[in-house]
């Protein structure tokens, strides 16, 4: 999967997390954070991304994704390690 798609598919998940989200216009540098997003949110979100994806990834290795665009580039590399 491509990073672009990727993106997409983390958009579409936090949307139907946070239907108050539908109508923003996602940035790569957009920290969920900062879109009104808590700790179960953010969890959720993930979960339903890697399951998505179909990735089992160690936690430790998105902690350190400040954004969606640097979250976009640890599953890009993820998934790209799996194959």
């Amino acid at each position: 999967m491509e990073k672009k798609e990727i993106f997409e598919l983390i958009v579409r998940h936090a949307c139907t997390v946070m239907p108050m989200l539908n109508d923003h216009t996602f940035q790569p540098g957009d920290r969920f954070q900062d879109l009104g997003a808590n700790s179960l949110d953010r969890t959720e979100i993930l979960e339903e991304v890697l399951t998505s994806l179909d990735l089992e990834i160690p936690r430790v290795e998105i902690f350190g994704a400040k954004d969606i665009g640097a979250l976009v580039d640890v599953l890009y590399a993820a998934g790209r390690d799996e194959i």
